[in-house]
């Protein structure tokens, strides 16, 4: 399932994630977005920043406890696992990994 960007084409898998992680932009996740019926806000922007931060200097995907803390840090309040969702309602880890660009995560449940 390839994506379109300024005439570009992007290749991704069939379940929707991209097939090399260096051809995110910002652009590009508002197109998956989209797909996901989901429109970026800055704390989309935020959570999608640090999971790709995560993947690019440690391999990591953080599950959501390692998220819900990571958000509530960069947005200087505590954060509820509804708040999280309310951005990303398919699950946050998956979801936001998914429009980062990052590949699909196997790990089960959220904790």
């Amino acid at each position: 399932m390839p994506f379109e960007l300024n005439g570009q084409t992007i290749e991704a898998d069939a379940n929707g994630y991209l097939t090399d992680t260096s051809d995110w932009s910002e652009d590009l996740a508002r197109i998956i977005a989209a797909d996901e019926e989901i429109e970026l806000t800055e704390k989309h922007m935020d959570v999608l920043n640090y999971l790709r931060e995560e993947w690019l200097e440690n391999s990591n995907q953080p599950n959501e406890r390692t998220i819900l803390k990571a958000m509530s840090t960069r947005w200087g309040a505590r954060i509820s696992s509804k708040e999280l969702y309310d951005l990303f309602p398919k699950m946050p880890s998956k979801q936001g990994g998914k429009i980062a660009g990052l590949p699909e995560s196997r790990r089960k449940g959220g904790y």
